[in-house]
């Protein structure tokens, strides 16, 4: 006799046998990094889902820049000439001390300053857990995107690259419980490192000790120790100072100037241990080494051996005259 139903595994079974898959692949995952093919090609196909959720927003902005008034978009012209106009004078001072610094460097024998390049990404998702600081941009490893690239906006660090996919890359920002970074305050040198505090207004400056020359205002720069971000970029302002004398170090916090809430682009940093790649350029072929090392040889061989002969016979002959 046939039963109706068909009695499969318990639901406790089947949890365990769930558990231990996920296990199994967290720890393939994490160890081995078996997973990475499987993750790109799933960002290749979740992708356009992420193009279609940040389509509204995309539209929201093209439908304020297009339904603007007249007399709006010629008051906001004004404005942008007037900052032209500003940042140009900015620009051609900021030349002339850039071009006496390297005169002194050269005079100093010091290395000469680099120039970082910059690539322009767009936000188009934002992590919604409130305990985790992350941003998805619309660049990836096809665009040369590498883990642990520094990533700024118009005012300052927001953070750096933790995971690149083929066309899309996931930012940590400065805020973050789980980021720190080496910084120095602009106005002493006195180094010391950001920690996030997993909120974004403000960072929190660890072992720091009472008779240290620091003070509410202060602006905090990259030292660039650990190679990992460039010099000299800002990332915050001190605004909170709390000397406890009955604790060892004093409690301090800086707000971030970027703008961690509201920028819609970003800049990504190629530092000096990494090279920003050129589209469509060729690397060139280099030859075998063999190859390379028996052409000059015989080559000069030959040019020994004849020069000799020449010189020789028109001495000899000079000689007979």
């Amino acid at each position: 006799m046939q039963t109706l139903f068909l009695r499969g595994p318990s639901a406790t079974l089947r949890m365990i046998i769930l558990v231990i898959i996920s296990l199994a692949l967290m720890t393939a995952d994490h160890r081995w990094k078996h997973l990475d093919a499987v993750r790109n090609t799933l960002s290749y196909l979740l992708y356009p889902v992420e193009y279609v959720v940040d389509l509204p927003i995309r539209l929201y902005y093209w439908s304020e820049e297009t339904l603007g008034t007249h007399q709006s978009l010629i008051d906001e012209n004004r404005q942008l000439r007037d900052l032209q106009l500003q940042s140009r004078v900015q620009l051609q001072k900021l030349d002339i001390l850039e071009k006496e610094n390297e005169r002194l460097r050269r005079l100093l024998s010091a290395t000469p300053k680099t120039t970082e390049d910059h690539l322009i990404a767009e936000i188009i998702a934002v992590d919604v857990d409130p305990y985790r600081h992350f941003i998805v941009l619309n660049k990836g490893s096809i665009d040369g995107v590498y883990k642990g690239q520094p990533i700024i906006d118009a005012h300052g660090i927001m953070g750096q690259i933790v995971y690149v996919n083929a066309m899309t890359s996931t930012a940590m920002l400065v805020t973050d419980v789980s980021h720190a970074i080496p910084v120095q305050i602009d106005r002493t040198g006195q180094r010391s490192v950001a920690f996030g505090t997993g909120q974004t207004d403000y960072l929190d400056l660890r072992h720091i000790p009472h008779n240290a020359d620091i003070r509410v205002g202060d602006k905090l720069i990259s030292s660039g120790l650990g190679e990992r971000f460039p010099r000299n970029y800002p990332l915050a302002v001190i605004t909170n100072i709390n000397r406890d004398t009955g604790e060892t170090f004093i409690d301090v916090r800086a707000e971030p100037l970027a703008q961690l809430d509201t920028s819609r682009e970003v800049l990504l940093v190629w530092t000096q241990n990494h090279e920003k790649p050129t589209p469509g350029l060729e690397q060139p072929v280099a030859q075998p080494v063999e190859q390379a090392a028996e052409e000059p040889v015989e080559e000069l061989a030959e040019k020994h051996a004849e020069e000799p002969v020449e010189e020789a016979a028109e001495e000899s002959s000079d000689g007979g005259e």
